[in-house]
C-alpha cells in the first residue's frame, strides 16, 4: 500500500492560507494599508479599479525596503517584528511585512516598487501565484508602491463568489474608515477609476470623525476620557437625542486596532439605558490603550476579535465612564447669551441702599379649613355613578344597521361574530370570531399591509413622487453613499427623487406621495442602514429588504389611538394580504384565545 500523506506545494499552501486572510479586495486594502502604517508613512494613496477586482494599489512614503527584504517579504512566515514567542504578546503594530504579502501574492499578480532613503536605487519585483517572475533594480521614490492585479485569477471558485461592485466597494471603504479613524495624523487619498473620491488631510481625532461621518455629527459628540491602572479609555459618544433606530456608527479600537466586542457594546448600552429606547442605537468612537501582554489579538485570522485579561473590570470602567460623561452633558444646559430676548442683568452699585423684601402673609389661613372666603371655596367632585355606568348598557349588542352576528367581513379561516372592534392599550385590536377572541397587533398588521404595497410599487415601478417644498440635504459616509447607489433605482420606483451634490452629499427632492409629515432624512438613512446590514445580490431579496425597511419606518406605532373606522379598514386590508398571519420577518400578527381557554381560566 502506498503512502497517502504528503506535503502540499508552497503555492497550494499559500492559497489555502490566503483563504483565511484574503477574503475579498477589501482584505487586500486593509493589509497593504497596515503595512504602510508600520513603515511610518505619513501620506497613503489608495488606487482602486473595478471595486478592486482589476487593481488595488497602495502608495506610501514610508521607509521602504532593501532588495533582500523586498524578496523575503513574500515568503511565508517572514516578518520583521517577531523573533521569539514572547514578541507575540508585545506587539503595538497592526501588520508586519510578509504574512499578508505571501497570501496576497498567492492569488493575484503583484508588483512591488520600493526604496529606502539611504539607497540610490530601488527594487522592482513581479510575482504571480507565488512565483517570482522578475526582479530588477530601478529608480523610484522613497517608500513603497504595491499593485495587486486580478485578484483570485488562479482561484476562479473564489472569484465568482465576490459580490457586486457596489458591495465590494462598500467593504473597501469600511476598511479605510476603520484605519483612518485611528490614524488622524496620516493623510489618506482614494482614487477610484481615475477619479478622486476621498481626501482626508491630517487632523485631530474629532476632526477626523467629522471628515469621515459628515459635519452633522460634530454637534453630537461628547468626549470621554478615563485613565486607570488597567487601561486608558478615550474617544467620543453621541448625545442621547441623536440615537437612531437601526444601524449606527459604532467603533471600538484597542491599541489603534479596530475590534468587535459585543460584551463592551453592552456596557455602552447599559449607560444609555435610562436615556434612549431599547430600539435606538447611539454613535460611539471608543479607544482603549492597554498593555499588549494583557490582550490576545491572534484568536481570529483578521484580528478583529480580541481577548482581554481583565474584561469584567474593563466593562465596569467603560460603563461608568460613558455614564459619567452623559451625566455631565445633561447637567450643564447650554445658555445662549446672544439672544435678543435675553434678560438684563443689573450691575451692583454699592452707593445705593437696599431693603429687605417684604413678605405678605394671611395669619387667618388654615389649610385644614374647607374654605376661607367665598372666592377660594373648594368643593368635592360629584361622582355620578349612574352616568358613569350609562354607556356600558348596550355593550356587545349589534349596532343598528350592522350585519348580523354571523356576517363575514373578510375571507380567512375565522369569521367575525360582529364588525365592532376594540382597541386595547392602544396596541392591540380585539374582535370576536366564532371560536373565541382574536387579537391583532396593530403595528405589525400595518407593517404587513405596507410591505406588500411597497413591494408591488417597486416590482411594477408604479410609485408616485411628491416634490418637497424645500429639498433636504443628507450627508453620508463613503460606504453609505455606495450603499445608496445600490438601492437608488428601487427607491425611485417607490417615489423618491434624489440628486447627487458631490462629496457624498445628496438632496432629497421628492418622496412617495402617500407619506405625510415624515422625516425624509431619517427614512432614507434607515433604508440605507437596512441595506448595509442585509445586503444581497439577488434583486428579489433586495426589493423585499427595501420594502420592509420602509414599511417598518412608516407603519403606525404602538400607542396610537384608532377610530372604529380605522380599525375596520386595517382588518379588511390585513386579510386581503397574501400572508396576514406574520410580518415579512416572521413575527406573529394574529393570535386567537378560544372560548374553551377563557372558560378554563375563569373556573
Amino acid at each position: 500500500m502506498t503512502d497517502i500523506i504528503h506535503l502540499l506545494p508552497d503555492s497550494i499552501a499559500n492559497q489555502i492560507a490566503a483563504g483565511e486572510v484574503i477574503q475579498r479586495p477589501a482584505s487586500v486594502v486593509k493589509e497593504l494599508m497596515e503595512n504602510s502604517l508600520d513603515a511610518n508613512a505619513k501620506h497613503i494613496h489608495i488606487i482602486i479599479k473595478d471595486a478592486g477586482r482589476t487593481l488595488v494599489q497602495v502608495i506610501d512614503d514610508g521607509k521602504g525596503m532593501s532588495m533582500t527584504d523586498a524578496r523575503m517579504a513574500f515568503e511565508r512566515h517572514a516578518t520583521s517584528k517577531i523573533k521569539t514567542s514572547e514578541d507575540l504578546f508585545a506587539l503595538y503594530t497592526r501588520g508586519f511585512r510578509g504574512e499578508a504579502l505571501a497570501s496576497v501574492a498567492a492569488i493575484a499578480h503583484v508588483e512591488l516598487k520600493t526604496r529606502r532613503a539611504e539607497d540610490e536605487m530601488g527594487t522592482w519585483l513581479k510575482i504571480a501565484g507565488s512565483k517570482v517572475e522578475s526582479q530588477e533594480t530601478i529608480f523610484c521614490a522613497v517608500g513603497t508602491t504595491i499593485s495587486v492585479k486580478n485578484i483570485f485569477f488562479n482561484v476562479p471558485a473564489r472569484r465568482k463568489f465576490l459580490k457586486s461592485n457596489e458591495t465590494e466597494r462598500r467593504n473597501i471603504f469600511t476598511e479605510i474608515e476603520r484605519i483612518a479613524l485611528v490614524n488622524p495624523d496620516i493623510e489618506f487619498t482614494v482614487i477610484e477609476n481615475d477619479v478622486q473620491t476621498m481626501h482626508l488631510p491630517p487632523a485631530n481625532l474629532r476632526q477626523r470623525i467629522v471628515q469621515m461621518q459628515g459635519k452633522g455629527i460634530n454637534q453630537q459628540l461628547i468626549e470621554i476620557n478615563e485613565e486607570t491602572t488597567l487601561a486608558k479609555i478615550h474617544g467620543y459618544v453621541s448625545t442621547p437625542q441623536f440615537a437612531r433606530k437601526g444601524r449606527a456608527n459604532q467603533f471600538f479600537f484597542v491599541n489603534n486596532r479596530y475590534i468587535r466586542h459585543p460584551f463592551f457594546h453592552k456596557a455602552v448600552m447599559t449607560a444609555y439605558e435610562p436615556l434612549i429606547s431599547a430600539t435606538e442605537n447611539p454613535n460611539y468612537f471608543i479607544y482603549f490603550e492597554v498593555e499588549p501582554d494583557t490582550i490576545d489579538v491572534n484568536i481570529h485570522p483578521t484580528k478583529t476579535e480580541v481577548k482581554f485579561e481583565n474584561e469584567r473590570a474593563l466593562w465596569q470602567i467603560l460603563m461608568v465612564t460613558v455614564k459619567e460623561s452623559l451625566g455631565k452633558f445633561n447637567a450643564i444646559p447650554s445658555i445662549d447669551f446672544d439672544t435678543a430676548d435675553a434678560p438684563d442683568i443689573p450691575i451692583f452699585d454699592p452707593s445705593k441702599s437696599t431693603s429687605m423684601p417684604k413678605v405678605n402673609i394671611n395669619p387667618d389661613y388654615n389649610p385644614f379649613q374647607p374654605s376661607y372666603g367665598e372666592s377660594t371655596r373648594i368643593s368635592k367632585p360629584r361622582l355620578d355613578w349612574e352616568q358613569m355606568y350609562r354607556g356600558f348598557e348596550n355593550e356587545g349588542k349589534p349596532m343598528s344597521g350592522s350585519p348580523d352576528a354571523d356576517a363575514t367581513l373578510f375571507q380567512s379561516n375565522e369569521s367575525l361574530v360582529s364588525p365592532k372592534h376594540y382597541q386595547y392599550k392602544e396596541k392591540y385590536i380585539l374582535t370576536s370570531v366564532k371560536s373565541g377572541l382574536m387579537i391583532i397587533d396593530q403595528h405589525r398588521s400595518h407593517v404587513r399591509i405596507l410591505f406588500e404595497k411597497y413591494l408591488s410599487q417597486i416590482t411594477n415601478r408604479k410609485g408616485i413622487s411628491q416634490r418637497v417644498l424645500f429639498p433636504e440635504r443628507i450627508e453620508l459616509t463613503s460606504s453609505e453613499a455606495s450603499s445608496l447607489s445600490e438601492i437608488q433605482e428601487d427607491m425611485e420606483a417607490l417615489g423618491f427623487e434624489m440628486s447627487d451634490l458631490g462629496n457624498n452629499s445628496f438632496a432629497i427632492q421628492g418622496i412617495p406621495s402617500e407619506l405625510q409629515n415624515v422625516d425624509a432624512v431619517a427614512l432614507v438613512r434607515s433604508m440605507i442602514d437596512k441595506n448595509m446590514e442585509t445586503g444581497s445580490n439577488i434583486q428579489e431579496q433586495m426589493h423585499e429588504k427595501l420594502a420592509l425597511s420602509m414599511a417598518n419606518f412608516t407603519a403606525i406605532p404602538a400607542g396610537k389611538s384608532l377610530t372604529e373606522e380605522e380599525m375596520l379598514r386595517m382588518v379588511d386590508q390585513l386579510f386581503a394580504c397574501q400572508s396576514p398571519n406574520h410580518t415579512p420577518d416572521g413575527k406573529s400578527i394574529i393570535t386567537v384565545i378560544s372560548d374553551d381557554e377563557m372558560e378554563n381560566k375563569l373556573k
